[in-house]
């Protein structure tokens, strides 16, 4: 797995300097990370919303492996909007770049995390549908009616 170091020196603060490891995360990992963090449609399966913030700290947190011994860095601390308990936001984007780069979160994913679906709104005009019809076969209906025989004569 592909690893980027950092040293950090004043320039955040004294509380910050020192070497920074992040290595990349799993695919399994990464889409865990999205997963708990997504909110989908029941219905249509499509994205409603996701709070981008906490995908890209938990993403963060998860590729950090290396950071100085009075561990600076937190997810409380990225996920603080208060700033005196949270990291200077210079040094939050550099580690988001770092991270983006080794877990390749692409801009697409990035909007695509950031705003709900389109298409979720459009679904949500659709009238019921109580039965499906399929281009190569008989229709099918699911509100629990049966299947009747058929009778060919010759």
């Amino acid at each position: 797995m592909r690893t980027e170091t950092i040293e950090i020196g004043d320039e955040y603060g004294q509380e910050y300097k020192g070497k920074y490891v992040f290595q990349e995360i799993s695919w399994a990992k990464r889409s865990r990370i999205i997963q708990k963090h997504t909110k989908y449609s029941a219905i249509s399966g499509q994205v409603q919303s996701s709070d981008f913030i906490a995908i890209q700290a938990e993403t963060i947190i998860a590729s950090l492996k290396q950071q100085p011994e009075h561990k600076p860095i937190t997810l409380e601390k990225l996920l603080s909007e208060d700033s005196e308990k949270g990291i200077p936001i210079e040094l939050g984007e550099l580690f988001s770049r770092i991270a983006n780069r080794l877990c390749t979160v692409s801009r697409q994913e990035t909007t695509f995390l950031s705003e709900p679906s389109e298409e979720a709104s459009q679904t949500q005009q659709l009238p019921s549908i109580g039965s499906a019809k399929s281009s190569d076969g008989p229709s099918q209906n699911y509100e629990g009616s049966q299947l009747k025989p058929s009778s060919s004569s010759s």
